[in-house]
C-alpha cells in the first residue's frame, strides 16, 4: 500500500453517549461529532500522558474544540455550556477517540 492512500481528508464521525444514566436522564442517547483524524500536535498535547490538574483548562479547551455539531462547528460557546455530567462523558469520549 502507498503511503499517500492513507492520507485523506478528515471525516465527521458519530461518537455516541448511551450510558444507562444518560438514557434515564435524557430519554435516548446523545450524539456529537468530531473529526476521524487530528493534527499530530494535538493529539500529542494529551498521548501518553498522566493527566494532573493544572493541564485541565488545556484539556477543556481542546474537548471544546473536537465537540461538534453535524456541520463541523463547535458545539460550546462562550455562551453555550453542557451540564457538568454530560461534558464529563464528552470529554472522556473525546479522549477515547484520540486513542483509536
Amino acid at each position: 500500500m502507498k503511503l499517500q492512500e492513507l492520507a485523506v481528508k478528515p471525516v465527521l464521525i458519530t461518537v455516541t453517549i448511551d450510558d444507562e444514566d444518560i438514557i434515564e436522564q435524557y430519554g435516548e442517547p446523545l450524539e456529537f461529532y468530531v473529526w476521524d483524524r487530528q493534527p499530530l500536535e494535538k493529539f500529542m498535547m494529551f498521548a501518553g500522558k498522566k493527566l494532573e490538574a493544572e493541564d485541565l483548562p488545556m484539556m477543556l479547551d481542546f474537548c471544546r474544540e473536537m465537540i461538534l455539531d453535524d456541520k463541523g462547528k463547535p458545539v460550546l460557546t462562550n455562551e453555550k455550556v453542557l451540564p457538568t455530567q454530560v461534558m464529563t462523558k464528552c470529554v472522556t469520549k473525546v479522549m477515547e477517540q484520540l486513542g483509536k
